[in-house]
This record gives C-alpha cells, sequence and structure tokens, in this order.
C-alpha cells in the first residue's frame, strides 16, 4: 500500500513486503545527465522518514555521502593495491600489509566503511595493547588505518577520518644497550680472526644501519679519499610472485628512505687499512671460486659472492658475542655504540646526526639523552671551575 508524501520527508513509500522506502534525491549523474536517487529503509513509516530528513539535511550541508556496502577489509585491499603500492618501499609495503592483514582485518574489516566509528578503532587499539603489543606497534597500526581512512575522505567515501578520534597509547622509551670502550676491545681480541671482523670493525666505526652495511659496495667506498657513500641497502621482503614451491621471501636492494640517509662517511684510518686487506682476500675467494663466483659487487658477502642474508648476518653477530664472552645486544645496538662513542669523545651531535643519517637533529638528541645528560654535566662543572670566586678570608 503506497503512502502518501509528508511535510519535508522526501518521498517515502510502503514496498509490497510491508517495510518503508524513503529517496532523496541526491544531484545528476555527470555522466548521463540523470537525477540520481538514494533509498532508505526502515521497519516503520517514522523510521525511513527519519533516514529521509537526514540525508536531505546533509545533501543542503554538502556533507552528504552515499551509502555503500563497501567494507573496510574492502577499501584497505584497494588502498594498499592502488594507492600505495607505487608509492612505498617494497619492505614498508608489506608491513602495511601484513598489519592490515594480522591486525586491523579480523577486527574490523566486516563492518562497512561507512559505519565504522572511532570506538570501534578504540577498542581495537586498546585490545592489542591488553595483549602484549608494544605502543609502537599498536600506533603503525593506527598509521594504516588513518592513512586508509584519509584517502577514503579525498574519495568521498566518508566524511571524516574517525582514527582521529583515538587516543593511542603512551610511547615507552626502548633502553639502549650499547658496548662500553672497554667491551668494544674485548670483542675485536675475540673476532679479529673471524672472516666477518671487518665488517663489525667498519659498524663500529661508521653506525651503518645492517641493510646499509650488506648493501655497501666497492663502487660507493672511496679508498683513496677515505669515505664511504651510503646509497642503498639490502632488505629481505615478501615474493609476491613465487609459485608453489618457491621461497616466498628474496632479497632485493633499496633506495633509502630519505635524502638525510644518503650520505658520505669518512673512514678511520686504521679501519681504511683494514678495509684494504679485506679487498685483498676477497679478491683472492674470487680467483679460488673461478667461474662460480657470483659477483654483486659488494663489500661484504658470502665466499661465493653473494649478497649475506641479514638476519643470518645478525646471528653471525651474536655468535661474536657469546664467543667474546659479552652479553647480548641487538645489532643496532653497534651503531647506537658508535654513536655513544662519538657523543663521550665531545663530537658535536650535529656531527653525529649527520653520520648516523638521522632525518632531524631532534631524533639523535632523543635516542641519546642520556648521552647528553652527562655531557651536560661535565660543562656545568666545568663553567663551575669558571665563575666560582675564591672566598675572601674570614676576620678574626
Amino acid at each position: 500500500m503506497g503512502g502518501k508524501r509528508g511535510n519535508n520527508e522526501g518521498s517515502v513509500t510502503q514496498r509490497s513486503d510491508g517495510r518503508w522506502q524513503g529517496a532523496v534525491t541526491t544531484g545528476r549523474d555527470p555522466a548521463t545527465g540523470k537525477l540520481k536517487r538514494v533509498f532508505f529503509y526502515g521497519a516503520t513509516r517514522e523510521e525511513a522518514a527519519r533516514k529521509v530528513t537526514a540525508a536531505l539535511a546533509e545533501v543542503q550541508r554538502g556533507t552528504f555521502v552515499e551509502p555503500t556496502k563497501l567494507t573496510v577489509g574492502q577499501w584497505l585491499e584497494t588502498w594498499l593495491v592502488e594507492y600505495k603500492k607505487t608509492e612505498l618501499r617494497p619492505t614498508t609495503w608489506d608491513s602495511y600489509e601484513i598489519t592490515a592483514r594480522v591486525h586491523i582485518k579480523p577486527a574490523v574489516g566486516e563492518l562497512k566503511l561507512k559505519d565504522l566509528r572511532p570506538e570501534h578503532l578504540q577498542r581495537l587499539y586498546n585490545e592489542k595493547a591488553k595483549a602484549g603489543l608494544s605502543p609502537k606497534t599498536v600506533t603503525y597500526i593506527h598509521t594504516v588505518i588513518h592513512g586508509a581512512l584519509g584517502q577514503a575522505v579525498k574519495n568521498g567515501l566518508v566524511i571524516r577520518n574517525v582514527a582521529e578520534a583515538t587516543t593511542l597509547p603512551r610511547k615507552v622509551k626502548k633502553e639502549i644497550r650499547p658496548l662500553t670502550l672497554e667491551e668494544v676491545k674485548q670483542l675485536f681480541d675475540a673476532i679479529e680472526q673471524d672472516r666477518l671482523f671487518p665488517a663489525i670493525y667498519l659498524e663500529l666505526a661508521t653506525g651503518l644501519r645492517r641493510g646499509e652495511l650488506l648493501g655497501l659496495r666497492w663502487q660507493d667506498v672511496n679508498l683513496k679519499a677515505g669515505t664511504i657513500t651510503v646509497k642503498q641497502g639490502l632488505v629481505r621482503v615478501r615474493n609476491h610472485e613465487a609459485q608453489e614451491g618457491e621461497r616466498k621471501t628474496m632479497l632485493v636492494f633499496q633506495e633509502l628512505k630519505t635524502a638525510t640517509a644518503r650520505r658520505t662517511i669518512p673512514i678511520p684510518e686504521d679501519v681504511l687499512a683494514e678495509l684494504k686487506r679485506w679487498k685483498a682476500r676477497q679478491n683472492e675467494e674470487k680467483l679460488a671460486l673461478g667461474q662460480g663466483y657470483r659477483d654483486n659487487g659488494l663489500v661484504f658477502c658470502a665466499e661465493d659472492g653473494q649478497p649475506l642474508d641479514p638476519r643470518s648476518f645478525t646471528r653471525h653477530f651474536d655468535q661474536m658475542l657469546k664467543c667474546a664472552g659479552l652479553p647480548h645486544i641487538r645489532f643496532h645496538d653497534a651503531r647506537h655504540t658508535f654513536a655513544t662513542m662519538m657523543l663521550e669523545l665531545g663530537e658535536s651531535p650535529k656531527v653525529v646526526q649527520q653520520m648516523l643519517g638521522h632525518s632531524q637533529i631532534a631524533v639523535t638528541l632523543d635516542i641519546y639523552s642520556h648521552v647528553s645528560l652527562d655531557l651536560e654535566r661535565k660543562a656545568a662543572a666545568r663553567l663551575n671551575e669558571v665563575l666560582k670566586k675564591e672566598k675572601a678570608p674570614s676576620a678574626r
């Protein structure tokens, strides 16, 4: 049975199945010029009328978004493939995809995109934190969903980015564990005969990231000038084209993320001499294998010239520490060791920032605040010596 149009309701009619249907004209299709109508449904006339009235108000304000069955999971797939695949580095895209697949989709992937609310995401963040994920990981989940929703706003799929109305867990500063100067000497004494000793020597003298160290090529080393130029990194990424039975990951060389990461670093004289000896040894390995050698031009590689797997290299570093009788540290702490030694020797934080390839000096100062505080105390003590006055002898 049909129903008459009520005041300010738009078109509301009753369907043959008993439900009520409302229709709102939202404009014209730019392709055909025909009027575009959006339909709403309700169990009662009043329910349908409320939806029509709300939609008419949004049309007047210019904030109306057409209802869609598109889910959060479907939009994440579109966003990752169509908008981020060509923009992000392979390792970053893989981490985005894994974050979406493992953390976001199971929680909110089935929700319609237009129905996603801040409380859905807040619950997701809170549950991940309770499950033991670090604040950094929860923040990364937020980064992915926030980016996807930002693009959805641009595309007119949603009115606002609901991720902006959430509260993230407070970040906990991770304590670093650099080696002391005595421990560095202890490590060198223990691994001096190890084939990859030159790699660790160079690492502690330059503070390269692991991928930068393993991606370093001889063409980027100026033995005459005593410098290295960091241009690329070696990383393991997912092989999305792998066939059944093939390995699901592969090693690739990729450009560095920022302009500040691409840098030229001077090499200490003794380290330079060690690199020259290493180059001679590598040439001997190349001659011994002949055609079996796979020359990639790498400074540090396997004996057959193939790139060193980053994880395998880290495990080898762990064995080196164990051999030296030192406590376990992450390989990244070798980078921290370089920076700490430089700052403790009185080097300018700005110079250390440039050598590390940090984008901003604030990053350097934040990571090494423990060193900065010690240096500030020493500076305060020196200033005290300059400013203090001799006390006049007391009158008797």
